[in-house]
C-alpha cells in the first residue's frame, strides 16, 4: 500500500532532524537521490549521459537547494550544468556546491527572460525546483512566465524536485502555470496532492526516496492500494462455499429509457465473484437482463421481501422512472450496505451511514454537494478533487466514490484512497456501470469481514471506503487490460475482471 501525506505532516516530520542539525544530511540524501533519479532515467531512454545538458530552475528556498546539489553531482558526472535562479537569490551552499562543480548559473529576470526559457527548453533535462511542499497559491511573475514559455516548448525530459511547482502537495489544486513533469522525484513520502486531480496531471510518474524521516510520519492523509493488497484483500470461496454464503447483491437499475445499464451492472457483478444477483425492475428490462445474464434471478417486486447482502442502486435511473426511484427509496431503507450511482442519489435520504457507497462523477458530485449548500460547481469539484470528494462525506456521511482519472474515495471519518490503474480508453459509455457493479458485488461478499481489513490497518468504520478503493483498482485493471492500449467497451470489461481476480499480483497500467 502506498502512503501519502500532506505537505504540512512532512514538514512537521522533518522539525526533529532540524533541530539537532540534520538539515544538510537531509538535502545531501534528497539531493543524490534525486541526481540519481535523473541518471536513470536517462539510461532508460538508452541516452548518454557525459556530455547531455541539464538546467535546473532554481528557486530561494530548500526546494531550490535540493535542486542545486543535485545539479552539482551530474555535473560531477560529466553532464553540462545550468541554473536558472527564478527567485533572484539562492541557497547559498548549494550555489557555492554548483559552481564548484562547474556549472553555470543565471538570475531570471524579464529581459533575459525568452532567451533562457529557449535555452533551457533546448537542454535533455530540465529540473524543476523552483517551489516546493510549503507553497501556496501557484507561481507569478517572471518565474511563472518561464513556466508559461517552457510548457508550450516542452523539453526532452522534465523532472520534478518534491512537487511540480504550483501543485499543492495537500489538495493536489494546482492553478497555472504548472510544467508537467515526466517523473517527480518526493522525498521522504508520497504527497497527497500527487495522487489526487488535477495535481497528478502534472506528476508524471512518481519515484519517492527516503531521507530518514520516515519513522517520524503519522498516519497518511491518503492511501493507495496495490496489487499485494487486492491479492490479500479479494474474497476467495472456501471449499464448502455456497452461493448464498458468497453473498447475494440486490440490483434496482435500469429503465425504459435506459435498460442496458442494467445489463452492465449485472454483468460488472457476475464477474466480480458475488454468488447470486437478484434484479428489480420493470419486465421489459428484466427480460434483457435474463437474455444477456441467465444466472441472475428476477424478482421479488418489493426490496423489502429480498434476501440479499448488499443493494446496487440507481445505473440508467432517471427523473421519470418513479417506480424504480421507489425501490430505491425502500432499498436504502432495510439498513444494508449499498451501492448508488447517478440515479439513485437524489432519492436516497439526506442523513446517510459509511455503509451508503455513493460514486457520482464529478458533475453529478456537485449537484450532490449543491443540494447541502455547496456552491462550487463542476469546476470547482474539477479544481480541487480531493477537496470536494473529502467535503462530501463529511456532509452526507456516507463514503464518497468520485470517478475520474484518479478515483479518490472519501470516508467521513477523513479516511481517503486513491487509485489510478484505469486508461483513457475506459471513458466510454457503460464503465461506470460495470463499475458500481463490481463495487456491489464486494460489498455482498466482505461486508461482514471485519478482521482482513483490521488486519491491514484499516478499522472497521473506513472499511467501505477500502471495498469502494479495491472496486475502483479491479475496474481499472480489467479495463486496462482489455483495452490493451486502444478503444474498449464495457462489456469488454465487465469480461476482464476475472482474469484481474486470477492474477491479482499482475500489475496492469495505462501503456504508456
Amino acid at each position: 500500500m502506498i502512503s501519502a501525506y500532506t505537505g504540512t505532516q512532512i514538514r512537521e516530520a522533518e522539525k526533529p532532524f532540524l533541530a539537532s542539525g540534520a538539515a544538510a544530511a537531509l538535502m545531501q540524501r534528497a539531493a543524490y537521490g534525486l541526481a540519481n533519479a535523473v541518471v536513470r532515467e536517462l539510461q532508460d531512454r538508452r541516452q548518454r549521459l557525459y556530455g547531455a545538458s541539464v538546467t535546473v530552475l532554481a528557486g530561494g528556498g530548500n526546494n531550490g537547494g535540493d535542486g542545486l546539489f543535485a545539479a552539482a553531482m551530474l555535473a560531477g558526472r560529466g553532464m553540462r550544468a545550468t541554473a536558472v535562479l527564478t527567485a533572484g537569490d539562492a541557497h547559498p551552499e548549494a550555489l557555492a556546491a554548483f559552481e564548484a562543480a562547474g556549472g553555470r548559473a543565471t538570475r531570471l529576470t524579464a529581459g533575459n527572460l525568452s532567451d533562457v526559457a529557449a535555452a533551457a527548453a533546448g537542454t535533455d533535462v530540465v529540473i524543476d525546483a523552483v517551489l516546493g511542499t510549503g507553497a501556496r497559491g501557484g507561481l507569478r511573475g517572471t518565474a511563472g512566465a518561464l513556466m508559461e514559455q517552457l510548457a508550450l516548448s516542452r523539453p526532452p525530459l522534465v523532472v520534478a524536485c518534491d512537487i511540480p511547482s504550483g501543485v499543492d502537495a495537500d489538495s493536489g489544486e494546482a492553478p497555472a502555470p504548472v510544467l508537467r513533469a515526466d517523473v517527480t522525484v518526493t522525498f521522504g513520502a508520497a504527497k497527497a496532492g500527487l495522487l489526487a486531480d488535477p495535481g497528478a496531471d502534472f506528476a508524471g510518474y512518481l519515484r519517492v526516496i527516503g531521507i530518514g524521516i520516515e519513522s517520524a510520519l503519522p498516519e497518511p492523509a491518503l492511501r493507495r492500494l496495490e496489487s499485494g493488497d487486492l491479492a490479500r484483500l479479494l474474497p476467495r470461496p472456501g471449499r464448502r462455499s455456497h452461493k448464498y454464503s458468497r453473498g447475494v447483491l440486490g440490483v434496482v437499475a435500469g429503465s425504459e429509457v435506459y435498460p442496458g445499464a442494467a445489463v452492465l451492472a449485472c454483468k460488472g457483478a457476475l464477474a466480480a465473484g458475488v454468488g447470486m444477483v437478484r434484479y428489480l425492475g420493470p419486465p421489459e428490462v428484466a427480460d434483457l437482463v435474463r437474455q444477456a445474464c441467465p444466472e441472475v434471478v428476477y424478482g421479488p417486486e418489493s426490496p423489502a421481501d429480498a434476501r440479499v447482502q448488499a443493494w446496487l442502486l440507481g445505473p440508467g435511473l432517471h427523473d421519470g422512472a418513479q417506480e424504480q426511484l421507489e425501490r430505491v427509496r425502500e432499498a436504502a431503507a432495510t439498513g444494508l450496505p449499498l451501492v448508488a450511482d447517478a440515479g439513485a442519489l437524489p432519492a436516497l435520504p439526506r442523513s446517510q451511514a459509511p455503509h451508503m457507497v455513493l460514486t457520482p462523477h464529478a458533475g453529478e458530485l456537485a449537484a450532490l454537494l449543491a443540494r447541502y449548500g455547496d456552491g462550487r460547481g463542476r469546476p470547482g469539484v474539477e479544481d480541487a478533487t480531493l477537496a470536494a470528494v473529502g467535503q462530501a462525506a463529511s456532509l452526507t456521511g456516507a463514503t464518497v466514490l468520485l470517478k475520474g482519472a484518479t478515483t479518490l474515495v472519501a470516508a467521513p471519518t477523513g479516511t481517503a484512497f486513491s487509485q489510478a490503474e484505469a486508461t483513457p480508453w475506459m471513458a466510454t459509455a457503460g464503465s461506470g456501470d460495470v463499475l458500481a457493479g463490481v463495487l456491489g458485488s464486494l460489498l455482498a461478499q466482505l461486508s461482514g469481514n471485519v478482521e482482513a481489513f483490521a488486519g491491514h490497518g484499516i478499522g472497521a468504520p473506513d472499511r467501505w471506503a477500502a471495498i469502494a478503493a479495491m472496486a475502483a483498482s479491479l475496474h481499472g485493471r480489467a479495463g486496462t487490460i482489455a483495452s490493451a492500449g486502444g478503444p474498449v467497451t464495457a462489456t469488454a470489461i465487465a469480461a476482464a475482471v476475472p482474469e484481474v481476480l486470477r492474477r491479482p499480483n499482475r500489475e496492469a497500467y495505462p501503456p504508456a
